[in-house]
């Protein structure tokens, strides 16, 4: 098997943007990363674009909307792929499997999204489209809500952590501000996110307003070649690793508080990397609510199950710690386009592997770890990331 890296992307800022839909925020990154990789519309083997839509927009059909703005790729394979809010990942990863199986040479992944021209309960609505319907459909607060039933088990289980998650909105609110992609670029301070007030309410008690991630729009792109390709190009990011891990879908029938599947996927990449979460430089990891990033520490091993608020109080996850984690501010400053965002996380450290993060650089980078997740920690995708050139 060739492995596939990755030599070039392009990203635009997330937030509500004036694009009017998903095919416009696709034509800002296609043509833009392939003149980053440096490679023609006319080497491209294969397209793989991810959005969720589900509701976004009565458009679908995403796969074909690539070549509107980039002709010279009317002919080429492309598919589209939806899983969540890993849509981006699962795009990524199926162009790197077509890649390396020898099917293509180049493959252009594109991940995308419109969120913003609905309004907050239609698009929380269409979120829940990631959750088992059948049960949770009517969780108030729509996928807040989903996150703030698990916050609530939580917290019942193991102690009230509210402030713990303002911790962790705080550091990734400040991490942010070095970020030129992020949607909110403000440092919010630790005691406005711990303060229930009317600038940040409950939106789903436990959580606060700095608990959730944003509405936004955006679109981030990459292009995947094989070795032997990238080594004439400028840059090459490989996988030293990378794993996917399902779990079952209605939170009824596992413990929404474990986040198994995400332990499973970070168990298999390690093994597969041959490396403990002490050689990683840093991780960018899914806090789509605050306390997925806490269950998250948990399920990567960094603390037991409960314990997870020691690795706040510790420092661990800081820009200076041990493990910095969302650097780039994660979804919780940067913005969560979902079929954008796991594409993003994977540009966000290639950025860090080329010491081309500016403020957001963690000094010495050499090997990222990225978690993306769709649905409550249902589908789990693990990367380890170095550079190769």
């Amino acid at each position: 098997m060739t492995r596939a890296c990755i030599v070039g992307w392009a990203h635009t800022p997330f937030g509500k943007l004036e694009d009017p839909d998903v095919e416009s925020l696709i034509a800002r990154v296609s043509g833009e990363a392939l003149a980053h990789a440096g490679v023609g519309a006319e080497e491209v083997d294969g397209i793989y674009v991810g959005v969720m839509n589900t509701g976004f927009s009565k458009q679908g059909f995403e796969g074909s909307l690539v070549a509107l703005n980039q002709p010279a790729l009317a002919h080429v394979p492309s598919t589209h792929l939806e899983n969540a809010c890993a849509t981006g990942s699962a795009a990524l990863y199926a162009a790197l499997d077509f890649v390396e199986c020898g099917r293509g040479r180049i493959a252009l992944v594109v991940g995308a999204e419109k969120m913003t021209a609905k309004s907050v309960a239609e698009t929380g609505d269409i979120l829940l489209g990631a959750s088992y319907r059948k049960e949770e459909a009517e969780i108030e607060g729509g996928f807040a809500g989903v996150f703030g039933r698990i916050a609530a088990g939580y917290f019942q289980r193991y102690g009230d952590r509210s402030e713990e998650l303002a911790r962790i909105a705080a550091k990734n609110h400040r991490n942010g501000v070095g970020n030129p992609y992020a949607q909110l670029r403000k440092d919010l301070g630790f005691d406005f996110c711990n303060k229930v007030s009317d600038k940040n309410p409950y939106v789903a008690a436990p959580l606060r307003r700095t608990d959730c991630s944003l509405i936004s729009d955006g679109a981030a792109a990459i292009v995947v070649a094989d070795a032997e390709t990238a080594a004439r190009l400028e840059r090459a990011i490989g996988f030293r690793a990378r794993a996917q891990v399902n779990d079952i879908l209605p939170l009824s029938r596992r413990d929404p508080t474990a986040f198994e599947g995400a332990r499973r996927a970070w168990s298999k990449a390690r093994e597969q990397a041959g490396i403990a979460n002490a050689d990683l430089s840093f991780v960018e990891t899914h806090d789509c609510f605050t306390i997925a990033e806490l269950l998250e520490y948990e399920a990567m091993g960094l603390a037991a199950p409960g314990e997870g608020y020691r690795i706040v109080r510790e420092g661990m996850t800081e820009k200076g710690g041990k493990l910095p984690v969302n650097p780039s501010g994660g979804l919780k400053a940067k913005g969560h386009p979902v079929g954008a965002t796991g594409v993003s996380m994977h540009v966000m450290a290639c950025l860090q592997l080329m010491n081309e993060a500016g403020e957001m650089q963690v000094p010495g980078a050499d090997l990222a770890g990225i978690f993306n997740m769709g649905g409550a920690a249902v589908a789990n995708y693990v990367s380890i990331l170095e550079r190769r050139k």
